[in-house]
């Protein structure tokens, strides 16, 4: 029953049958993102993979960014474009004097992340503190080694912005001993005011010290880490998605709109559940959509008495019903897969629509047997002839718990598929990836979009989903729903969204959490996120409005 939403673990599609939206040209900064690639590393394709989640947030701004490994770089390049962005990923990784050389130079902006500053600030040749007004200091980490009786010794793990703190993620597993984080940050201290000024600040509650996080000296910026490792709802990452209008000169007006998805919605959906909801958004004229699954299939008969069972869209009774009853009152059809689930197989948990991966093999955390471009869209042609023959025109495509493989993602992109998708997005550093533990082995990065991507790596139009959804512990009854993450846990994920100036909350509600034999309270909770959504100021919009 649970909806993974997996980041350690959109949309809108036009059907086949409308026609296909012309490629929209660039028409916003020249943008390069230069990274670390280390050779022979484990953590070749690292910069990589966070240079694609920067490439995605700069489609936001109709921007279609080139990626460049540090090492190929060639003297004069960051010339032809107006903002060069480099990732310092890799500690120590020699940088091309070239590179250094540019970047002390030139009259372009320049945003450095993290690592390896030192190379161009302890350099005298570049002259840098006099030029820019501060100096680097050192990295920092933890205060100290982590241990059962100090699990959380801290690190500069506090950031302000905006009347909020963003609090970096840390987690400690006393068994293994191993930490989950990314404490290091480069420390850095304005020299002359004149020239250079801390925009944003991070702390050390431990230790009470504060240093710049974001600094800016004329058209350099330093940002202290690297704020696309462990992000979450709630995490820095959003300063930097804010940031990101005033780091290249596109300062979007403030607005704020919200999106609510009633998700998993498949033939066996209580229509009563499904009327409820309709009902209450109805009355406040909120629009909303429905994530329509085509095919149900129970293909090792979990809940039908281990007899396996297939429903296609023509029979499906209660999902029509429920589709008719909402389509009028404002809801949306969102392809939500062609069955959601994948095989005669348990991926990871029944093998029931709904419940598992379509298009990744979750189990052994690789792309499914079948995959290829054919296999893809295969699916997605057979899934939108189930709707569409049975009346229902989707606006948009999102795929089962998030997950696909690169060749799925990009024949969903396709224009006569979908012209936009509404989620988050795995992204992958190959097509066909190696997670092996040898060098250049690949890596697999879930983002979350705090506003719409116009374009990602995939080519993909994207609206975000980025506030989450509602969760009960009910292992009782199903052991995949095992955890709680409230309406309140909603709602302040709203109030942190807003710190972006065009920030949008978007969240996604299950039907069957209105069920009684649940025993929760689903639809009081839900009316709550709704309230204190619109009470923030965000306007409710359907995906098909959202520009």
């Amino acid at each position: 029953m649970r909806k993974i939403v997996s980041f350690m673990s959109v949309v809108l599609l036009l059907a086949a049958t409308l026609a296909a939206q012309p490629a929209v040209a660039q028409t916003g900064p020249k943008t390069l993102i230069v990274y670390d690639g280390p050779p022979n590393s484990e953590y070749t394709k690292l910069g990589m993979a966070y240079s694609i989640m920067l490439k995605n947030l700069i489609g936001h701004f109709d921007s279609n960014a080139e990626l460049l490994p540090v090492h190929s770089y060639v003297a004069g390049k960051m010339q032809n474009y107006d903002a060069t962005f480099y990732l310092g990923a890799f500690y120590d990784n020699p940088l091309p004097a070239a590179f250094l050389s540019d970047v002390a130079t030139t009259q372009k902006t320049v945003v450095w992340f993290k690592y390896n500053l030192w190379q161009l600030a302890w350099n005298p040749a570049y002259g840098f503190v006099n030029k820019f007004g501060f100096d680097f200091a050192s990295l920092r980490g933890l205060n100290a080694s982590p241990s059962a009786a100090n699990p959380a010794p801290g690190f500069f793990d506090t950031i302000g912005y905006k009347g909020k703190s963003f609090v970096k993620y840390y987690t400690f597993d006393g068994a293994t001993g191993s930490v989950n984080a990314d404490p290091d940050i480069g420390v850095t201290s304005v020299v002359d005011p004149v020239k250079a000024t801390t925009l944003v600040p991070v702390s050390n509650p431990k230790t009470g010290e504060t240093v710049p996080y974001v600094l800016r000296s004329g058209n350099f910026w330093y940002v202290a880490d690297m704020p696309f490792s462990f992000i979450g709802p709630r995490d820095r990452y959003l300063v930097l998605t804010d940031l990101l209008h005033d780091m290249l000169g596109v300062n979007h007006a403030e607005s704020h709109k919200a999106l609510v998805r009633l998700e998993d919605v498949g033939a066996m959906v209580s229509v009563q559940a499904m009327k409820t909801l309709t009902d209450y958004l109805y009355a406040r004229r909120i629009p909303f959509s429905i994530a329509t699954i085509p095919r149900y299939v129970d293909s090792l008969g979990a809940y039908n008495g281990n007899i396996p069972q297939t429903v296609p869209m023509s029979q499906a009774t209660n999902l029509k019903r429920a589709l008719n009853y909402a389509l009028p009152r404002g809801a949306e059809v969102v392809m939500h897969g062609y069955t959601h689930q994948y095989s005669n197989k348990r991926n990871p948990h029944t093998g029931v629509s709904g419940d598992d991966y379509e298009f990744w093999n979750i189990v052994t955390n690789a792309p499914v047997a079948e995959d290829s471009t054919a296999w893809a869209q295969d699916r997605i042609t057979k899934g939108k002839a189930e709707l569409i023959s049975n009346g229902y025109m989707p606006v948009a495509w999102e795929t089962p718990h998030y997950h696909s493989s690169a060749l799925a993602s990009k024949v969903f992109a396709l224009p006569a598929n979908f012209s936009t998708t509404y989620q988050r997005v795995v992204y992958f550093t190959a097509d066909k990836p190696n997670f092996n533990p040898v060098p250049n082995k690949d890596f697999g990065v879930g983002q979350i979009f705090p506003y719409l991507i116009k374009k990602d790596y995939y080519g993909q139009r994207v609206i975000p989903e980025n506030l989450g959804n509602i969760e009960y512990d009910i292992r009782a009854i199903d052991p995949s729903s095992n955890f709680n993450y409230t309406w309140q846990d909603i709602v302040t994920n709203a109030e942190y969204a807003k710190t972006v100036r065009d920030g949008f909350a978007s969240f996604f509600f299950h039907p069957f959490w209105l069920e009684p034999a649940v025993g929760v309270p689903g639809y009081q909770d839900f009316q709550k996120v709704m309230t204190g959504i619109t009470n923030l100021g965000y306007t409710w919009v359907a995906p098909s409005k959202v520009q």
